[in-house]
Formats: structure tokens, sequence, C-alpha cells
């Protein structure tokens, strides 16, 4: 019963793709002429916002968009026009997974059809070569990820929340646990092998496991697969602790923001101190809580959808303001 509660009634689940559908079908309904007459007087939100909050915003749309200066595309990339749930193609002439395009779509439909852009779906890992809308791509220290401007896709998948945690950390079990799929993914693999007979650890190559069950436990592991750790916001929100490596990749969650130690325990890359980063928290639980209430303060502000909605727009619009077609 308590499982179900938290499960179905608190929403500690994975979020439903069919809903998710239900509302993206919904909203291609509607002609984008409507919604392009609608940009401005969304736009003119940031006008009135307190200088603060016009700050805090502004920053998120210069961290997501690092365009500076004007950006070139050639003068035949993809219009705006051609990005169709039939047949919609990426500037490599890709087909574009659904949840990727609908995603996309939520925010291109206020602009022209005419504008021409670059847009790149998938677990991007690399950097591009030229300036594309992307769900991710590597952390780097110096601004070299300009290229990769982020827009919140397949967050279904990926932006989960558990903040309706039934158990508090001292309430939980000392345990490492982690779930996930090895394929492809060599890191996990070793990981898994390195430290799967050890009494504090519960991993398994699988991803057969609740949300909510995952929450009776202290220590969840978020590694990153193809790009980064699909859990790891619904991590973050729960009264559990994310224990990984530093990011080497990024999204809308900000991930090369996240400060070790301070948001998540952060372990060597070659995962070789895990159990002794665990027994510190462990003697130390004042600092294990303080990671916690950090994390949920990090989490919560993604929790306005408004918000949200404007630093997509204003990512887009500064984006397409930036490109020129040779």
């Amino acid at each position: 019963m308590k499982s179900f509660y938290y499960t179905y009634l608190r929403h500690i689940r994975k979020n439903s793709h069919a809903a998710f559908y239900a509302r993206s079908f919904a909203r291609y309904s509607v002609p984008k002429c409507i919604m392009r007459r609608c940009l401005p007087s969304l736009l003119r939100r940031y006008d009135k916002l307190p200088s603060e909050e016009q700050e805090y915003i502004r920053q998120r749309v210069d961290y997501y968009c690092k365009l500076s200066s004007p950006a070139e595309l050639p003068a035949n990339a993809p219009t705006l026009g051609d990005f169709t749930f039939k047949g919609c193609e990426t500037f490599d002439h890709e087909y574009v997974n659904s949840a990727y395009f609908f995603d996309a779509y939520e925010y291109t439909r206020y602009f022209p059809d005419s504008q021409r852009w670059a847009f790149v779906s998938g677990d991007v890992n690399t950097i591009l070569p030229q300036p594309s809308i992307t769900k991710s791509r590597p952390v780097t220290p110096d601004d070299g990820n300009r290229n990769n401007v982020l827009l919140n896709l397949d967050k279904a998948r990926h932006f989960m929340w558990a903040s309706a945690d039934p158990y508090k950390w001292e309430e939980k079990e000392c345990r490492i646990l982690f779930r996930g799929d090895t394929r492809g993914k060599p890191h996990r693999e070793k990981f898994i092998n390195m430290w799967k007979d050890h009494p504090m650890c519960d991993l398994l190559n699988t991803g057969a496991m609740t949300i909510y069950d995952h929450l009776s436990t202290r220590y969840i592991m978020a590694l990153e697969g193809y790009d980064v750790a699909t859990n790891l916001k619904w991590v973050m929100s729960s009264n559990s602790i994310a224990v990984m490596p530093r990011p080497k990749f990024e999204t809308w969650y900000m991930e090369g923001r996240l400060i070790p130690n301070y948001h998540y325990i952060e372990i060597a890359p070659d995962y070789h101190d895990l159990i002794e980063r665990i027994e510190y928290y462990e003697a130390h639980p004042d600092e294990a809580k303080a990671i916690i209430a950090h994390a949920h303060e990090w989490t919560e502000q993604f929790r306005h959808p408004k918000r949200e909605d404007l630093i997509s727009l204003l990512v887009l619009k500064k984006y397409f303001d930036l490109l020129r077609f040779r």
C-alpha cells in the first residue's frame, strides 16, 4: 500500500510517455501562426521581472547558448518549415527521434518557418562542427563547447523527480546502489566488476528497479552512459545522495556547474576510492545531510514551468539572432 501511494499518488515513478505524446500531438495541432503572434508578449515577460530574476535568467541563457558573436551555417541549412513530424531531418539529414522532435517543436513553433538552423538529436557526446541545437555536450572549461547550444530535449525521460521521498536520510540503509545498462558502456561494466562483491554494494547490469525501490538506499550511483546519467535529476531531488565521478557531459540540468561534495559525492574517475568516500560521509552525517539540502536547492530551480519556457524561448532567440549564412 505504501509503495502504491508513493508511486502513483505522489508520482515517484517514470514519466508517462502516453501523457507526453498526448500533450505533444495536441500542441502540434495548433497552427503555428497563432503561436508566432504570441511570441512578443511572451518575451516581454522578461522585462517585467525584478532585476535579480532577469540576471538569473540571462546567466542561464548565456550558459546554454555560449555563442557571443555571429556564427555561420551553410545557406542551404534546413528551415523550421522543414521541421515536421513526418520526415523531419537533422542538419546531417538523419531522422529525428519523436521525443526530441516534440520537445524542440514546443519552442521552435514560435519562430518563422523561413528561419534556418541546425539540429542534432540523440545522445551527443562530442563537440559539433557547426552551431546546433542539441540535448547534450561535453563539459569544457574554456567554452570550447559553444557550438552545442542546449535545449531541454527528451525531458520526459530525463526530468523526473522524487521529492516526495518517504524516507529521511537517517532512515535509509547504508548501501551503495546501482542499476543500469552496461551495453556499449565499458566504464559501467568496469565499475560493477570492481565493486560487485563488496558487502556495502548492490550493483546490477539492469534497469529493472522502480524509482521508489531505490529510495530505501542512502547512496545511489549516477554513472554517465552515452552522455549524462539519466537518474541524476531524480536522485538529487530525493533524500538519497548521488555518487559519481565529476561529470564529463552536461544538458539543460547544467551538470557542468554542479559542485563536487556540495551537490553530490565525488569519487575518482577510476572508482578506486568509492568505499573510502562513503565511509567518510557515514562518519560525518551532518555533511551528508548538507549535500542533500544543496542538491534539493539545485533541483528546485528547474521546477518553474513558465520560467523554463521563457528561458527556452530566449535561448532560441539568441541562437537565431546570431546565425549568419554563407
